[in-house]
């Protein structure tokens, strides 16, 4: 029960605060019972992922990742356009920081050589978003492309790099 099921995803968006900022949040979960599901799947940007005692803190801003129907309608009443380059729209609005705990074993991805993803440890992927690179060579896409996390209440469990053709 409350296992990971990325063929059943939830979008919730809610509206925070005066002008309009709004915290996004992708749920992706197959839940039997009521209440919140166990994990929650995030689009976003990794802004800083620093050691904070045995944990790292991860400070990461989410956003919507939209395709389809969906992402040609957000796109028609943002721009006035529904063009929709590669079936991909980003919708990040609040750019509000979220905390999260990261242990140092969680599973992290990035991309290194084309578009597969490289396993990476979480102390490496906290150098490359200070602007270092512990790989020796760079990397594919820049970290600016975002990450898929999933969570279990405040810790990270996987961070996962998306690609943008």
């Amino acid at each position: 029960m409350g296992r990971l099921l990325l063929g059943a995803a939830a979008v919730a968006l809610v509206t925070a605060g005066c002008g309009g900022t709004r915290t996004v949040t992708v749920t992706v979960h197959a839940k039997k019972s009521p209440g919140a599901p166990r994990e929650v799947a995030q689009f976003g940007y990794v802004k800083s992922l620093t050691r904070s005692g045995a944990l790292f803190e991860l400070r990461f801003d989410p956003a919507l990742l939209l395709s389809g129907k969906t992402a040609s309608q957000a796109a028609l009443e943002d721009t006035g356009s529904g063009d929709v380059p590669n079936d991909f729209y980003r919708v990040d609005e609040g750019h509000r920081l979220l905390t999260y705990l990261v242990p140092p074993g969680a599973h992290v991805t990035v991309l290194v050589n084309g578009v597969n993803g490289t396993r990476i440890t979480v102390s490496q992927l906290a150098q490359l978003a200070a602007g270092k690179n512990p790989l020796g060579h760079p990397l594919f896409e820049p970290l600016v492309t975002g990450f898929w996390i999933v969570t279990r209440i405040d810790r990270v469990m996987s961070l996962d790099q998306q690609y943008f053709p």
